[in-house]
């Protein structure tokens, strides 16, 4: 079996996965740094100096990759070592490794005194204007140079990715996992709900409205045994109306305006906040319907016994302490 250990258009050698595992196993940063003085300095003896070792250490060190990638790396000559086709490349990306690994440094320094690094969070879609933004951009005024990733989807996704380690908290519910006992949850606030429709559905919205007023109508939903369907199944079973079954079932706020907008006789549920802002915009409307189920509460989830980085603690810090309002 054979792969390829440099995986580019224009590689030139390939590698025997035997090969490979080899250097996985016995591959030294010192001989990538001897390659570099090497390729530097033209001289065995140059370059122990340098690296501070001796010049057979050197030798050996240089000897010893040679035989793990079974090829000379470098011609003798009257100029000095002279790196060939195989030690240009292995040069290549010895700069690379070496560069990536003194930027992990950094980043491992900056994390420790809280000034940088990546903060990944995941947040339900109701959470992320008056929470999430707020909170994100107190965080970017204290720390600038910090990377933030934000995964919007639902709370059963999000820890999912959290248990995997893919987020480092997620601003949702714990209370939809088999095993909520596995999370801290540290509640921030209710999530108080709106029936909205496109904005060019402009007759409807001008006068009260009850919900089984919207009998007729097609629902743009959230998937199923999710905490926003299930809450517009008990409000339709309360006016007595049965689940319609030609729903269109989407995650995506994106979505769900689109088709709202797009759509005659639609309608959706969705989050006040999230309801309000794209009303702002002029994108959709929101009905005068009244709401009888109790709103639904949201907070910061994080997996019980894990540590947090500085940042991640001082974002937790901001949305408990509602950063901006």
């Amino acid at each position: 079996m054979y792969i390829e250990i440099f995986p580019s258009p224009d590689s030139f050698f390939y590698l025997p996965m035997k090969t490979v595992q080899t250097l996985l196993s016995r591959l030294r940063m010192k001989q990538l740094q001897l390659l570099i003085a090497l390729d530097e300095h033209k001289s065995l003896h140059k370059a122990a100096v340098v690296l501070s070792i001796t010049q057979s250490a050197a030798s050996k060190a240089l000897h010893e990759l040679e035989t793990m990638l079974d090829a000379a790396l470098f011609e003798r000559s009257a100029s000095g070592m002279i790196p060939n086709q195989f030690g240009r490349r292995v040069i290549e990306y010895a700069r690379l490794l070496t560069t990536d690994l003194t930027q992990l440094c950094h980043d491992i320094t900056d994390i420790k005194a809280g000034r940088g690094g990546r903060l990944a969070i995941g947040a339900i879609m109701g959470a992320i204007p008056a929470h999430v933004v707020p909170a994100l951009d107190a965080l970017h005024a204290e720390l600038p140079d910090v990377t933030i990733e934000i995964v919007e989807d639902t709370s059963a996704r999000m820890l999912t990715q959290l248990d995997e380690g893919r987020l480092d908290l997620v601003i949702g519910r714990s209370a939809v996992s088999a095993h909520p006992d596995r999370y801290r949850y540290v509640k921030l606030a209710e999530e108080p709900l709106s029936v909205v429709v496109g904005y060019r559905d402009a007759a409807r919205s001008h006068r009260k409205i009850r919900m089984r007023d919207l009998a007729h109508c097609r629902w743009v939903t959230y998937p199923a045994k999710m905490p926003l369907r299930e809450l517009l199944e008990r409000e339709l079973d309360l006016a007595g109306i049965d689940m319609p079954v030609n729903t269109v079932s989407t995650a995506s706020t994106f979505v769900t305006v689109a088709l709202l907008n797009q759509g005659r006789d639609l309608v959706s549920l969705l989050p006040t906040d999230i309801a309000e802002m794209f009303a702002r915009h002029k994108m959709l409307r929101i009905l005068p319907v009244e709401m009888r189920s109790p709103s639904q509460t949201f907070g910061v989830v994080t997996r019980l016994g894990s540590v947090l980085s500085p940042m991640a603690e001082r974002l937790i810090e901001l949305l408990k302490n509602g950063a901006g309002k």
